[in-house]
């Protein structure tokens, strides 16, 4: 499957951005991980010295405080950059309700904008900065 045709393709990346993953761990979707960097032609970033374009969140029920963990994906995010939280979809463990997903962006100065199915296991919502949270 090319890239493009991936659920990859949905999180809107271009090559030459800056992504940063965080949450990764062995239950991870690696063929959407892959798409993602053949769309970028890069890896993805554990770290960054400088602001990203936007950030992969992993994110399963017992990972910890929803409105913790979006605060996290800001410390290197660019004002323009977003985030893609990936939850395992309903039924499966460690899904993660979309409501919890939204008061936790809301107590984040965030918002939830859209879910997008990205692959056989994985749910994707996309997370913005408010207006009033931009710098």
């Amino acid at each position: 499957m090319r890239p493009q045709e991936s659920g990859a393709a949905q999180f809107g990346f271009t090559k030459g951005m800056v992504v940063e993953e965080l949450g990764w761990d062995e239950d991870v979707d690696d063929n959407l991980r892959q798409a993602a960097m053949d769309i970028l032609d890069a890896d993805l970033v554990e770290e960054s010295d400088t602001s990203v374009d936007a950030v992969l969140l992993w994110l399963r029920a017992d990972d910890g405080d929803v409105m913790d963990l979006l605060i996290d994906c800001l410390t290197d995010l660019s004002d323009s950059g977003y985030i893609w939280v990936l939850s395992p979809k309903v039924g499966r463990p460690g899904h993660v309700p979309a409501a919890d997903l939204a008061e936790g962006a809301l107590a984040a100065g965030l918002a939830t904008t859209c879910t997008a199915t990205v692959s056989k296991d994985w749910s994707a919502h996309k997370v913005v900065r408010t207006k009033g949270s931009r710098r």
